[in-house]
């Protein structure tokens, strides 16, 4: 049976819901034929088009037919932003796509804890708040790693890919030797992008509880990330970072790196998505950004891909938290989800070329107490609001020229300030 699904924007929903104030919204409706409708607010990109959301949620439809799911596009402003506006317009969906839970959030969310497919799904307990379960999620979207060109690393002699930081820099100076650009990287939010490739993996390899003693003010910036901040100078001194790098693009690096014409990319996996789509491109491989020497588990970076949740404002939170956990189970539907985002989830594959197989091999030999937040982080381990900007600009004064103690002293500063 097909079911007719609205696709009204956020917008248009939240003026139809101030014109009709005092009213019933449309979660207390029923559709057609006396179904139920389930509104779902979503990401809609180029990738996650109307057209995919209607088509992954049909055969939920097929298999309950007392329910019928109305997709919800944000238009420009974004989930972010919707989602704020339909609650204060007393219209807000039943379950909201890509919007991880903060504690601000929490109470307008439903408690999953109950159920299995959200306290056991992918960083269930990374993003779990007070020990409590708001969302579920389909998978990962590693951000500790490396590409790599295999051509230059067999020109520059390295038989096999770097295990620690040591390793690696040696590697960059090898490249080098070889004529190769040794590391890709650019301006925007990629500069800091790399410092975190670069220390993550130490910093809370060797402290997993580092983002609360962070906010605590239990330990300090340039105590924990100093080190990290010296071996990233000594790469821009050495040349390894090209000192042009705050010119480039996002684009333009992702092109650079993809024709050839750079060693190693640090990036996240949705790089593999616009690997697989290139028609002419280098031989790449990857590898999981390493700690240095005598961390014995090294932290991986990862964000949970299209996070999921059920407003408490539901009239139908059992027919939500149905759909949600197809959304977040099925074999299929998982599949289909990760392969238009180029996201990975161990046992669950889809088709994909020798780059999507590697990662995938290392989301299966990454243990899930390894997995970390990069920038201001998730759940409960997250740092005061704007240190993703900061510690951007930060990194960039660093291949500007600013000394590596000055940058740790102003992190500390900007630290202090936050927490006083």
């Amino acid at each position: 049976m097909i079911k007719h699904r609205t696709l009204a924007s956020a917008g248009t929903l939240a003026v139809a819901a101030l014109a009709v104030a005092g009213c019933a919204g449309s979660g207390d409706e029923a559709g057609s034929g006396g179904t139920t409708q389930v509104t779902m607010l979503v990401n809609v990109t180029p990738n996650l088009t109307e057209e995919f959301w209607n088509t992954l949620v049909e055969p939920f439809e097929d298999a309950n037919p007392d329910l019928d799911v109305v997709i919800q596009n944000p238009g420009a402003e974004g989930v972010t932003a919707a989602l704020p506006r339909l609650l204060t317009a007393g219209d807000a969906p039943d379950v909201v796509q890509s919007l991880p839970p903060t504690t601000d959030l929490a109470p307008e969310l439903v408690d999953l804890s109950d159920y299995d497919w959200a306290t056991e799904g992918p960083l269930a307990d990374q993003y779990s708040i007070d020990g409590k379960y708001y969302m579920a999620g389909i998978g990962f979207q590693l951000q500790s790693l490396y590409f790599y060109n295999r051509t230059a690393f067999a020109e520059a002699g390295i038989a096999e890919v770097p295990t620690t930081v040591e390793e690696l820099t040696a590697a960059l100076g090898a490249l080098q030797d070889a004529g190769w650009t040794p590391l890709q990287t650019g301006g925007d939010w990629m500069t800091s992008h790399s410092l975190q490739a670069l220390g993550l993996p130490s910093v809370v390899g060797e402290d997993p509880q580092w983002f609360a003693h962070m906010t605590a003010g239990e330990t300090t910036f340039s105590e924990t990330y100093g080190d990290a901040v010296a071996t990233y100078v000594d790469w821009v001194a050495q040349g390894y970072v090209p000192k042009d790098a705050l010119g480039i693009k996002y684009a333009d690096a992702e092109q650079a790196f993809l024709s050839g014409k750079s060693a190693i990319y640090p990036m996240g996996s949705w790089f593999a998505g616009s690997e697989a789509k290139a028609t002419e491109k280098a031989d790449i491989g990857v590898f999981r950004a390493p700690a240095v020497e005598g961390v014995d588990a090294p932290a991986m970076g990862a964000n949970i891909a299209s996070p999921y949740s059920i407003l408490r404002s539901s009239a139908h939170q059992d027919a939500a938290a149905r759909l949600v956990e197809f959304l977040v189970t099925d074999q299929t539907a998982v599949s289909a989800q990760l392969e238009v985002d180029g996201n990975f989830r161990d046992g669950y594959e889809y088709e994909m070329d020798a780059l999507g197989e590697e990662l995938l091999q290392i989301v299966a030999d990454t243990p899930a107490d390894s997995y970390t937040p990069t920038g201001q982080g998730y759940g409960e381990r997250t740092l005061p609001t704007g240190y993703s900007d900061e510690i951007n600009a930060q990194t960039q004064a660093l291949i500007g020229g600013t000394a590596p103690d000055q940058v740790t002293a102003a992190m500390d500063d900007w630290f202090a300030a936050q927490l006083g």
